[in-house]
């Protein structure tokens, strides 16, 4: 079986998918992958015998493990004792832990608001694992996605077992006892120290890096950068991989054996510290595959094994290993990417790389490989690609490898030996990391940095995983050069081409995004002739938040709900970004769209006297680049199949900015709809004597469907056949109003709403089309 356990580990993903996925398909393709190793690898009938029982085994195993853990909580307890034995985070005035339930054993996900800024203080000071604290709280579900593409959090937890968030009333460690330190909470507590070691010895830039190098933690870095790193393809840099791994035992071997330690006992401490090194560095999916991986190859070597595993064995070993105990981390994004990078590399060592005598070049297929082979599931969680990647990677890979990861350990030990570093290495070592991060922010804000794909579809996905394993086999084969670089930029080309594909659909769509308490809408014609955004959403704040409770990357609805949806959709342009008021909860998202989309022209109502949210857009879209117009009655637009007309404000008005919202007519899909932003009840009045004769098929309801908008006589004189309200779950404003809801269905109104629905979209083609929610609600009269 010598280098063909990857065979074997082929077989136990089958196993997996056939479960969570789709038994009939992958068993399909089970059989399929049979009859290749019989007809093609001429494996005989008891091998295949062997692989069919392990493909069961995994199937019972994936069943077993998923399906017997579900919730034994009540979601009426309120009383709960609970053992703090994991990390805890605190993040501005966010205190969050993964705690375990006494009685049931399962894991919850605990949560608190601090009050104070002494509480926070006390709070870090108290936080000592394990305890077990006797708690009042409430139980809420994990908050499920709203939106196509979004981040199904509930999934998330429900992998990882958890299934229930518990709101606390009071502190954490009001009532809690000491219990017996587990080695493993020892650990656990000892990174949480290292890491605040670091913080607090080296400056902010030098101690993130180290923090992330030495103990897996990105908790300390600026969530820009972060930002940065991800958009120019160098995230996989602060993730511990089988590179920081092998440092670590390769410093502790050498030490070692300098200190006449024997090999036999060498391969003996590494057996215990691996493990112990995997705690400490966090158990990522990367860390925990470097380490199997070495511990692998150490066992056999220990044990005399009489084959001698090559890598491709270790590294199947590894995946069959982290599977068998935990069949849903092939969801996990981490998982997948480092997997795949590390397969593809391991095969394409011998064959591809080793052809390239030049360093220069072998770091440039190393990168272009790794690129490739993570593209697929880059595509499916990110839904874009960096252009830049490759050639960023060839600064940045030399630059952590050969300067930052010794650097830091170097630096880490020293502080822990003499109590100090010498100031000048210290000040020279920070000004690398602080050049490379300008180098990276500035890179990341160049508009042809990433290529905005949007997420696969499963054919589309099919394809394209085909196509890159096509790549690696001509290139492996070929020995034209010429030939084998037109052949590298095929899975672009090919993604280029499925791009220009999506501008000819036919098909339109409108969608309200679910933004919670806010508006954004967008509107997508038929073969490209126009995409627009009405609004962004937002999260109204009240009052400027003191520097403690300020998060070190908070929740924003522009970044992490409408920049995700357009992404997922493949959308990286907007024709028409119109913000109908500047109202935080219509505005709040825009700096993100700008930010992460091309926007072409920006439209703001024409009004007197623009707030603080309209000015600092305005400025940002003048450092951009981007036109900003003033929107008033009379403006138009349309290609004769599809026509916008703005019918409020007049020009330069003056009074409440709820009354001056940009008020659009649209024709789309055969129907008429009517755009009201936060439109109020003296704004439609103005309107029903303007514009007495219209008939409106679709109300966007104005102002989340307030009892200050939607009156009877709009309703009674427009008609409408279907209303949206763009409004969030149990907001503190009790919207919609229990008025407004009985004024639509005393009218014979269908009523769509995204608190209850998630996104409403209607997909048409020429002058017909459907409306669908997110969530299978039936529409309401």
């Amino acid at each position: 079986m010598n280098g063909k356990y990857l065979y074997l580990a082929i077989t136990c993903l089958l196993g997996i998918l056939s479960f969570v996925q789709s038994p009939s398909i992958f068993f399909t393709i089970f059989l399929l992958y049979l009859s290749a190793l019989y007809f093609i690898k001429q494996f005989p009938l008891e091998k295949l015998a062997v692989f069919f029982i392990i493909y069961l085994i995994f199937f019972i195993v994936s069943f077993s493990i998923i399906n017997q853990h579900g919730t034994r909580i009540s979601e009426k307890q309120r009383l709960f004792h609970v053992k703090y034995d994991s990390e805890l985070t605190i993040d501005g005035d966010q205190f969050q832990s993964l705690v375990t339930e006494k009685t049931t054993g399962e894991k919850l996900l605990v949560r608190y608001k601090i009050r104070s800024e002494e509480e926070k203080e006390a709070l870090k000071k108290k936080a000592k694992s394990p305890l077990l604290c006797k708690s009042l709280g409430e139980l809420k579900k994990p908050y499920s996605a709203h939106n196509p593409n979004g981040f199904e959090y509930d999934r998330y937890l429900e992998r990882k077992h958890i299934f229930w968030i518990i709101k606390l009333s009071s502190s954490p460690f009001e009532n809690c006892i000491p219990l017996k330190p587990s080695p493993l909470s020892i650990l656990k507590e000892n990174r949480l120290k290292g890491i605040r070691y670091l913080e607090s010895n080296f400056p902010a830039d030098t101690a993130a890096v180290a923090a992330a190098l030495i103990f897996g933690d990105r908790g300390s870095f600026d969530a820009d950068l972060l930002a940065a790193y991800q958009k120019i393809g160098i995230i996989h840099l602060l993730a511990i991989s089988g590179l920081h791994v092998s440092l670590s035992i390769g410093m502790l071997y050498y030490l070692c054996i300098r200190l006449g330690m024997t090999k036999e006992k060498m391969l003996r401490l590494l057996l215990v510290f691996l493990p112990i090194y995997a705690v400490l560095t966090g158990g990522s999916p990367s860390v925990i595959r470097s380490v199997l991986m070495i511990f692998i190859m150490v066992a056999a070597d220990r044990w005399k094994h009489k084959h001698r595993f090559r890598p491709i064995d270790t590294l199947s070993l590894a995946f069959i290993g982290f599977l068998l105990f935990s069949p849903n981390t092939i969801f996990d994004a981490g998982f997948q990417l480092s997997f795949s990078v590390s397969f593809a590399l391991i095969l394409s060592a011998p064959y591809i790389i080793k052809r390239y005598p030049n360093n220069l070049h072998r770091l440039l297929a190393t990168s272009y490989i790794s690129q490739l082979s993570a593209l697929p599931f880059l595509l499916y969680h990110f839904f874009e690609i960096s252009l830049i990647g490759i050639l960023v990677n060839l600064i940045f890979i030399p630059l952590y490898s050969f300067v930052f990861l010794p650097g830091v350990y170097v630096l880490f030990f020293m502080q822990l030996i003499f109590g100090s570093v010498p100031s000048l290495i210290m000040i020279i070592f920070t000004k690398i990391i602080r050049t490379s991060n300008v180098f990276a922010l500035s890179a990341a804000q160049y508009p042809f940095v990433n290529f905005v794909v949007g997420r696969p579809s499963i054919v589309m996905a099919a394809v394209l995983i085909l196509l890159c394993l096509f790549v690696f086999v001509f290139w492996e084969k070929s020995k034209k050069t010429k030939m084998a670089t037109l052949i590298l930029l095929l899975p672009l080309f090919f993604l280029m081409v499925q791009k220009e594909v999506k501008k000819l659909d036919p098909a339109g769509e409108v969608t309200a995004i679910d933004v919670g308490q806010g508006d954004s809408i967008l509107i997508k014609l038929s073969r490209n002739h126009g995409t627009y955004l009405i609004d962004t959403g937002g999260t109204a704040v009240f009052g400027g938040a003191e520097d403690w409770r300020k998060a070190s990357s908070s929740f924003e609805v522009g970044k992490n709900i409408v920049v995700p949806f357009l992404k997922g959709r493949g959308i990286s342009k907007i024709d028409k970004l119109i913000l109908t008021h500047g109202d935080t909860d219509h505005t709040g998202g825009s700096y993100s769209v700008i930010k992460e989309l091309k926007i072409k022209e920006i439209l703001m109502p024409s009004i007197a006297e623009p707030n603080i949210n309209e000015k600092k857009i305005e400025a940002l879209a003048a450092k951009k680049g981007i036109p900003v117009y003033r929107a008033s009655d009379g403006d138009v637009w349309g290609d004769g199949k599809t026509f916008f007309r703005v019918l409020s404000p007049t020009r330069g008005f003056k009074g409440e900015p709820n009354t001056g919202s940009i008020v659009i007519l649209a024709k789309l899909g055969g129907l008429n709809w009517l755009f009201t932003g936060d439109f109020d009840v003296e704004g439609e009045r103005r309107l029903l004597q303007k514009y007495p004769a219209l008939k409106i098929d679709v109300l966007k309801v104005g102002h989340h469907g307030s009892k200050t908008s939607t009156s009877p006589e709009l309703l009674k004189k427009y008609k409408p056949k279907i209303a949206i309200i763009s409004v969030g779950a149990n907001n503190r404003f009790g919207h919609p109003n229990t008025e407004t809801l009985k004024n639509l269905q005393n009218n014979g109104i269908s009523i769509f709403r995204t608190d209850l629905q998630g996104a409403i979209t209607y997909h048409f083609f020429e002058e017909k089309g459907t409306f669908s929610t997110f969530f299978p609600y039936y529409i309401t009269k």
